[in-house]
């Protein structure tokens, strides 16, 4: 470890707290020392110029407190099972792998019988056991060179979820994960990690959820790392759905093999302040992801999704479809980049970011692009932000609604276009419930006509 001066005392203490009581095998052990080493010299991104990357969001806020690692020794936090349940999308079929204040709960989860092969365990176990797959894995694709979230994350790599699909395997029912955060007597942080190694010709249903029940400002620092190989296809549902005074910070990375697709939708309620940072790389020709996204904001709340698409390789494909609905004093940041490269060639990307905004003081950045090195290509993106629109309103007035009634309809037409892509029935009700309970009651202003 290199004896620069420690810009973060607290996050340093649990660092070597962690490297005391569970030091791991020695390539761990290396692999954290140098994150903690990259993360003390970035620092937090708190500048607010020369920092595109996080242009529109101010960090300050959660650079202000010094936030701990948990110390309880009860896995279930507290929690029962009824409880547990009640939380997320669950299935008694699926695997179902429970996280409280970022430690395995056995107790809290249910474990399927392996499928075809299908290995799906605890991080901390699989560290345990010195898994050469996820010795391999680990730090590949979320790189922390640039990366202070990430860096972070990797230095306390500890527990979270492994997931290893083999070649052909097709798993008949989603791999659930659930992670919670429950209340301590500090501001907590969690640094939850996910790797999610799929083989060739294979399939996987994967749930995330992260929910928090402190009601204060706990930080969770998450990271999934997903190598896709050939042939195969991901479902991926991503569920945020903290509380209006927590951070979050996730970081998703995703490589595809040939003729592999990924379809991968986020959906995002609370937080003070949250980030979707999600890259996917298409890195050989046929490979195709979808990405679609639904966001709700209101009162102070922040919420920034930077969603970036690599074309690496020719005969590329992808789709990147984010919705946000935005109330009171809210905040909402969508940065799509779109990049082909030179000789990624016959590429097809088109990226579309539309926002719903219900109050006169609610604001949307959105800044979708493109980075385009190749001749023969058929690229697209486009963004927009309105209010409802006074003419569909008086017509469905006009057949005998209520305005209150027929602006509910409308808010929930608009975020249906995205919930109603979702194929796992558990997933979709409960989706719909969230999404309907998240629309306003204050007032909410029209568009339309002068």
């Amino acid at each position: 470890m290199t004896t620069s001066t420690i810009r973060y005392p607290r996050y340093h203490e649990d660092f070597q707290a962690l490297a005391a009581i569970r030091p791991g095998p020695s390539w761990l052990v290396d692999l954290r020392a140098a994150a903690w080493d990259r993360f003390n010299e970035l620092g937090l991104p708190t500048a607010r110029r020369g920092n595109e990357r996080w242009k529109y969001t101010n960090l300050r806020p959660l650079a202000a407190i010094a936030f701990e690692s948990p110390q309880a020794t009860d896995s279930t936090g507290g929690l029962d099972a009824g409880t547990v349940r009640s939380l997320a999308p669950w299935d008694e079929a699926w695997t179902n792998l429970v996280f409280v204040d970022g430690k395995f709960s056995e107790a809290l989860s249910t474990i399927a019988p392996a499928q075809n092969g299908t290995v799906c365990s605890d991080l901390a176990s699989a560290l345990n056991g010195n898994s050469g797959p996820v010795r391999d894995g680990l730090a590949q694709l979320a790189s922390f060179d640039d990366d202070a979230f990430a860096a972070l994350n990797t230095a306390f790599i500890n527990d979270g979820a492994s997931i290893q699909v083999p070649d052909n395997a097709v798993t008949a029912s989603p791999v659930n994960l659930v992670f919670v955060s429950t209340a301590g007597p500090q501001p907590q942080v969690t640094h939850p990690r996910t790797l999610v190694q799929v083989g060739r010709n294979a399939r996987l249903t994967l749930v995330e959820s992260y929910v928090d029940l402190t009601g204060g400002s706990n930080f969770t620092n998450a990271v999934l790392e997903m190598a896709v190989g050939q042939g195969s296809h991901v479902d991926h549902f991503r569920l945020l759905m903290d509380t209006p005074d927590g951070f979050h910070v996730g970081t998703s990375r995703v490589l595809q093999g040939q003729d592999s697709s990924v379809t991968s939708s986020s959906f995002t309620t609370g937080a003070a302040m949250a980030r979707n940072d999600f890259l996917v790389t298409l890195d050989a020709p046929g490979a195709s992801c979808d990405l679609r996204g639904l966001y709700a904001t209101t009162g102070s709340q922040h919420i920034d999704n930077l969603i970036n698409i690599d074309h690496a390789k020719p005969h590329t494909t992808s789709r990147l479809f984010y919705k946000g609905i935005l109330s009171g004093k809210s905040r909402a940041v969508f940065g799509g980049t779109v990049t082909v490269r030179r000789d990624a060639q016959k590429a097809d990307s088109r990226q579309t970011d539309k926002n719903l905004v219900l109050s006169h003081e609610a604001e949307v950045d959105s800044k979708p692009s493109l980075l385009i090195y190749a001749d023969d290509v058929q690229c697209g993106h486009g963004a927009t932000a309105g209010h409802i629109d006074q003419d569909t309103l008086f017509y469905m007035q006009s057949r005998g609604l209520d305005r209150a009634t027929a602006t509910k309809m409308l808010i929930q037409a608009f975020a249906a276009e995205i919930v109603d892509t979702v194929g796992v029935e558990q997933v979709h009700g409960f989706l719909e419930t969230v999404f309907a309970g998240s629309i306003p009651a204050e007032s909410v202003v029209f568009g339309g006509r002068p």
